[in-house]
């Protein structure tokens, strides 16, 4: 066996190409070190050779080399797809290595008498109809209950559905429509399975424009029973398609983006098909350092994930992956058709990505704030702020109104484990005038601490407030008041434009003031306690501010007369659906136009 010393990388050099391929980096005991493609092999390989490396990682590599072996291909698009299918069957300790090994899953349609409805994977050779991929066995599933709530088609295999004589626990709980003993009539029940089919291809619109017909004859019948559930039917699916609706595509597309921090690498796959969200998944490949640029995490991703996932014919990504040609060229060579990569720079194709991006970041987030990486933060903050010991209790306070209607006041609390959500307590705030921030704040503030020394409660080590100096001074005069010492006041004040990562710390009354790097754990572990604090605020506030009003909130619409109304609740099922839908679902409304479905929508969600 050689040694590191014999390995003469000159003499080797000699040896290899100048052509497209892929070369192996194996060390002791013949253990492949590294997987790597190149358009010129014999450049390639030479640049680790070389005096000065890139980095450390390379340099650690670099010294365990016994062998080399290499592999010439035709084009580099073909050494990329050799290169993604050895790094996942061997998992090299120095490359990027994403742990998938499952296909995308199906749901099947049989064809039937009386077709099931089932999770599926695996070649489609049975006859009958296929839907997705999805994403996820999750997705999945979740669209199954779905499938089961809205139009009780059976789930149960054909052997048992043969040999029933009397309706299983699905009928009773009103998941199954009882096909196996004929309480459903065969022509009834192959329009429940229509309006499933279109629901799985995007056509929700078509199936609740029938089922509002049907509505009507239902209620002119005086079959109010069965109008009923209609109408709940249609809401139901109203809802459903809100959640899932891409507005503004056709055919299948991918959406992948990418976040980093500390040594942290998320990626979130949306998977959009025929105009619907089918779901998303969350990956953390393993990184082998944390030097390496996000665009070589994303071009390593792309390549091993789609060695078991179907290739759409559009990727969305959050930013372009390194050498975006050649991974265009090998997935277009595996799918067999054209397939491109692009960043979108406006249009709906960019909220696509916003959303993933967005859900990346959370996945990251949630990672972080894992036991471990919660520890850390809570010493990062220890150390930030200068205090003895750990914080074991942090409380932090916000305010929510809409122009100081229903104004209500939060309090969540965090322990040295997360978020102990039993202990929020929300504030009613009343008696103050409309808008007051401060006078809500020092409300909210006194009937918290004034409890707590009343019963011996509780007290925070770290008190935060969402706010600035103005909410910080009234903290500290109801803490005076009720000569509670000891405490330490922090103000979280936003940053220009409100963006992350720009927040100042107010020590106290204007003593001490902190801008923490955006990178920072202690600024990461702020920011999470104030948007819950800030979302624990709002929910309140809406709850509230929906009890208080009386007057349906449509008759309050400029432009929405009655006729209006009574079809957008036709169409809705209820107000509360209408509430829910997004602009987009509200324009399919006939004679409700962009505008006034803008001004609908902002009706109910125009909070602060």
């Amino acid at each position: 066996m050689q040694t590191p010393s014999a390995f003469d990388p000159q003499d080797f050099l000699n040896t290899v190409p100048h052509k497209p391929g892929v070369y192996r980096m194996l060390g002791k005991n013949e253990e492949i070190l590294y997987v790597g493609k190149a358009k010129d092999l014999k450049n390639r390989v030479a640049s680790y050779f070389r005096s000065k490396v890139a980095n450390a990682r390379i340099h650690a590599m670099v010294q365990q080399i016994q062998r080399v072996e290499v592999t010439i291909t035709r084009t580099e698009a073909e050494a990329l797809l050799l290169e993604s299918n050895l790094i996942k069957q061997h998992s090299p300790h120095y490359n990027i290595r994403l742990k998938d090994g499952k296909g995308y899953p199906y749901i099947y349609i049989s064809k039937h008498e009386y077709p099931r409805i089932q999770f599926y994977r695996g070649s489609r050779k049975e006859p009958g109809q296929y839907f997705g991929p999805y994403p996820s066995s999750g997705a999945v599933s979740q669209t199954l209950y779905l499938m089961k709530r809205l139009f009780k088609a059976r789930q149960c295999e054909d052997s048992y559905f043969a040999n029933r004589s009397r309706p299983c626990l699905e009928y009773q709980i009103k998941r199954c429509s009882a096909p196996c003993v004929g309480l459903i009539a065969q022509d009834e029940y192959a329009d429940s399975i229509r309006h499933a089919v279109q629901f799985l291809q995007g056509h929700t619109q078509t199936a609740i424009d029938e089922l509002v017909v049907k509505m009507e004859q239902s209620a002119a019948a005086l079959n109010f029973e069965k109008a009923a559930e209609q109408r709940d039917l249609i809401e139901s699916l109203r809802h459903i398609s809100q959640q899932q609706y891409v507005t503004g595509t056709s055919g299948n597309v991918d959406v992948v983006a990418i976040a980093t921090e500390a040594g942290l690498a998320s990626v979130q796959v949306f998977t959009i098909r025929h105009g619907h969200n089918l779901g998303n998944r969350n990956f953390f490949p393993e990184l082998p350092d944390d030097e390496i640029k996000t665009d070589e995490i994303l071009a390593s991703f792309l390549a091993q994930y789609y060695l078991n996932h179907e290739v759409p014919g559009e990727v969305l990504v959050s930013e372009l992956p390194a050498e975006q040609a050649v991974l265009e060229d090998m997935l277009t060579l595996k799918q067999e058709r054209k397939v491109v990569i692009r960043q979108p720079q406006r249009g709906e194709r960019t909220k696509w990505v916003e959303m993933a991006t967005r859900n990346a970041e959370q996945s990251l987030h949630m990672q972080l704030a894992s036991k471990a990486g919660m520890r850390q933060r809570l010493f990062a903050l220890q150390a930030a702020l200068g205090l003895a010991t750990p914080p074991a209790r942090m409380e932090c306070f916000d305010i929510s109104h809409t122009m100081g209607e229903a104004t209500v006041a939060s309090c969540v609390v965090f322990g040295m484990e997360g978020p102990v959500k039993a202990e929020y307590r929300r504030y009613n705030i009343k008696g103050i005038q409309a808008g007051d921030d401060y006078a809500a704040m020092h409300q909210a503030l006194t009937r918290r601490f004034r409890r707590g020394t009343e019963q011996e409660g509780k007290l925070p080590d770290i008190l935060f407030i969402d706010g600035g100096s103005g909410q910080v001074a009234q903290a500290l005069k109801v803490l005076e008041s009720l000569a509670i010492s000891k405490l330490t006041v922090v103000g979280v004040a936003k940053g220009e434009g409100r963006k992350p990562g720009l927040e100042t710390l107010i020590i106290e009354n204007n003593t001490q003031r902190l801008n923490l790097p955006e990178h920072s754990p202690a600024l990461h572990l702020v920011q999470q306690i104030r948007d819950e604090a800030h979302r624990f605020a709002i929910t309140g506030h809406r709850a509230r501010r929906q009890k208080a009003r009386t007057q349906s909130a449509l008759e309050e619409i400029v432009g929405l007369g009655a006729k209006r109304r009574q079809l957008l609740l036709k169409q809705f099922g209820g107000l509360r659906a209408i509430e829910r839908a997004s602009v987009e679902e509200l324009t399919k409304v006939p004679s409700i136009s962009l505008a006034l479905a803008q001004k609908i929508y902002d009706k109910f969600n125009g909070d602060r």
